[in-house]
């Protein structure tokens, strides 16, 4: 595996392969399945994979966060290089980012909803950072999972409103033996507070189990409930909305995800699941 560090070094080398697809997926690191299920996808579709590792202060709504946020370098290249990558890029802060840069890009309501309402600035931060990265590698799809599934749609606005040539796809969320949503921050969780997490995709099964005998509001607000209900778990949102626009979903909508965000001691956690 190929590593850079600099704009100049991967772009000189990516410019260099005529003709091959190049797959790309993002990732600010601490790696795991999850991460690895995108490269392994990438790798069957394209002729290279790159991945970056990238810890981006810009969409942090929280300095400790930033600042906690876990960097296993050495592990994660052992990882990626198990897995076939073929190009990783490392950069610092100072290779992506100029002083004073201002960046906003109007991507409409989809940037308050959710996740949005609880960070705000958050999504700026994430379409400033996916966008210098598109431009650096110019890859031919873009590979990003489920889990994170406001940030998915945030990113084919961008990508679309900015007419970016580049094909977006979204990868399952893959999960832990218990039903747990594989994150990077799982890490800061105690046994104790893994076991309470467990509610939240138990919440969103029970969900999709009673989606259509139950009417959405009554499903929102038993959910709630079921969360609130669990020791050290302290739920911010569980809402049934538009697959595509994320808006309240009603009966006219085509798909509908049930998605929720919840502190588990003090770890933030987020799960969605595909109910239509």
């Amino acid at each position: 595996m190929k590593i850079f560090t600099t704009r100049q070094q991967i772009r000189q080398y990516l410019s260099s392969l005529a003709n091959q697809t190049i797959g790309f997926v993002p990732t600010m690191g601490a790696l795991h399945n999850g991460h690895l299920s995108l490269i392994d996808r990438a790798k069957n579709n394209n002729d290279l994979v790159v991945c970056s590792i990238f810890v981006n202060p810009t969409q942090f709504t929280n300095a400790s966060d930033l600042e906690n946020y876990p960097r296993p370098i050495e592990a994660d290249i052992a990882k990626l290089t198990a897995a076939g990558c073929d190009v990783l890029f490392n950069p610092p802060v100072s290779e992506i980012y100029d002083d004073n840069e201002q960046w906003h890009l109007n991507i409409g309501q989809l940037e308050f909803l959710l996740e949005g309402e609880f960070r705000p600035g958050h999504y700026q931060g994430v379409t400033q950072v996916v966008f210098k990265l598109l431009d650096i590698v110019k890859p031919t799809s873009l590979y990003m999972g489920q889990k994170d599934y406001q940030q998915f749609l945030v990113v084919s606005k961008m990508v679309e409103l900015l007419n970016i040539p580049v094909k977006m796809v979204m990868c399952p969320i893959e999960r832990e033996p218990g039903g747990l949503a594989m994150s990077s921050r799982n890490v800061h969780l105690s046994a104790n507070e893994k076991q309470h997490a467990l509610v939240l995709s138990q919440t969103l099964t029970w969900a999709k189990e009673n989606f259509g005998t139950l009417p959405i509001y009554d499903l929102e607000q038993e959910a709630m409930a079921r969360l609130q209900n669990q020791p050290g778990v302290e739920p911010e949102y569980f809402e049934l909305a538009d697959g595509k626009t994320l808006l309240s979903a009603d009966e006219n909508s085509s798909t509908i995800v049930a998605l929720t965000a919840a502190k588990v001691g003090k770890t933030r956690l987020i799960d969605n699941m595909l109910l239509r």
